[in-house]
């Protein structure tokens, strides 16, 4: 005998009070109905205009200087609904640098800016679905009401071949104590869901080279199905 089984959808909702912009961002109509398959096999978005060089996942070096705080790898790959690698993914990340200040000038917080970080890097994923990224792991900031520090996180948006494999998340890291408070982090509202979301020390690609060392985190991220990635709740 079979049954039916739902697959558990972990993605937050569009609307979660306590992530404050979602309230601005949030549907406030009823979703239009497309036709059937619309989604899953129009045209998906272009991009190429600004090549992707080898360079651009390494946000540690090539910037005039060397940036502060603890440098860390992040690989992992990006795989379809059935464990399938998915190659020639473009993936885009932006993040605070170590003091948990953005580059970004409507970044008003008084955390100094470091002027040989950037926060942001792009790479494409290999034949395997593999990606990597040389960073600084981000600073914890206040940016939630009651004083509330926001856990290190990593933004990241993933571009496929069609509209069904974009994805725009947040990367968070194993054994941060702040996402268990964390407003954006709990939208999720399974720990299962927000597991997807939290990459893993990998031990055994640490680099402890004394001049570049850096701690190795591991994430893998799921474009859609049962083990989907879940997506940002203002998405």
């Amino acid at each position: 005998m079979t049954t039916n089984v739902q697959p558990l959808d972990f993605n937050p909702p569009y609307l979660y009070p306590d992530y404050r912009s979602t309230t601005v961002v949030s549907p406030s109509k009823r979703p239009v109905i497309l036709p059937r398959d619309w989604f899953e096999f129009g045209e998906g978005p272009a991009y190429g205009r600004i090549p992707v060089r080898a360079g651009d996942n390494d946000l540690v070096n090539g910037n005039g200087g060397r940036p502060q705080g603890q440098r860390i790898v992040l690989t992992g790959r990006v795989l379809d609904s059935d464990g399938r690698p998915a190659p020639d993914v473009l993936i885009e990340i932006w993040q605070a640098n170590a003091s948990g200040r953005y580059i970004d000038s409507v970044d008003m917080q008084f955390q100094p800016v470091d002027p040989y970080f950037t926060g942001a890097g792009r790479t494409l994923t290999d034949s395997l679905g593999r990606f990597s990224f040389r960073t600084i792991r981000p600073g914890a900031y206040a940016g939630l009401p009651g004083g509330q520090f926001r856990p290190s996180h990593i933004h990241v948006s993933v571009f496929g071949w069609s509209l069904s494999t974009r994805l725009i998340t947040q990367c968070y890291f194993e054994g941060d104590p702040l996402i268990a408070h964390d407003a954006i982090a709990q939208s999720v509202g399974d720990p299962r869901g927000l597991d997807r979301l939290i990459a893993k020390l990998d031990f055994d690609a640490n680099e402890p080279g004394a001049l570049d060392c850096a701690l190795a985190y591991n994430w893998d991220i799921v474009l859609r199905g049962p083990r989907a990635t879940p997506a940002e709740a203002a998405r």
